[in-house]
């Protein structure tokens, strides 16, 4: 009976470790699941931002969709920093808030670092075809879509080689109009969001 009672406390510990596991971790190694409404937006397409989204003239936009609630949006902040202050000028940055819990821009802004301009619409994921945060879109000048992906295919955004959206930034830079990414740098992978439609 003692023995019984052992075996069947340590499986229920162990179920619990492997669900938390499960929910803290190995969830975000699958793509995000695509919404039945989704209507992708190609790269090269125009992407209809409101008039209430600002950027410095002339100067491409780069958005950071975000949402606090989300393990991989708060493991990537440090990256997402590191490239506002690498390419800040010569790049527009944004943060685009989604989810359901209320956050003030100066929470969202304390988090960057800077002065970076946030926006709580989910609009702008729609327009910009985004169902999944942390995600990076990157905009010419003229609002065509040239990167909308992964920052990352490390969770923790530590892998240099799949450094996706820093080289999104350098390819539009060098001005490569036909920029080619692999499957990871592409394909969604973190967390849904909250009331996502088309």
């Amino acid at each position: 009976m003692k023995q019984t009672f052992v075996i069947a406390w340590l499986g229920l510990i162990l179920a619990g470790m492997s669900y938390l596991f499960w929910q803290n971790e190995l969830k975000y190694t699958l793509p995000t699941p695509v919404p039945q409404k989704y209507a992708p937006v190609k790269t090269g397409e125009i992407v209809g931002l409101k008039t209430g989204v600002t950027r410095d003239a002339n100067r491409p936009l780069f958005i950071h969709f975000y949402n606090p609630n989300c393990p991989c949006s708060k493991f990537n902040i440090p990256h997402v920093r590191s490239l506002m202050k690498k390419y800040g000028d010569r790049i527009s940055f944004a943060v685009v808030v989604l989810s359901n819990q209320k956050f003030t821009e100066t929470e969202i802004k304390d988090k960057f670092g800077g002065d970076v301009p946030v926006y709580f619409d989910k609009e702008i994921a729609n327009a910009c075809g985004v169902y999944s945060t942390p995600q990076a879109v990157l905009l010419n000048e003229d609002n065509r879509l040239y990167y909308r992906g992964n920052y990352n295919k490390s969770r923790y955004c530590t892998d240099k080689n799949s450094n996706y959206a820093q080289q999104a930034l350098d390819s539009f830079l060098a001005h490569n109009s036909k920029p080619i990414f692999n499957h990871f740098a592409l394909k969604a992978y973190g967390c849904e969001l909250p009331d996502c439609r088309k």
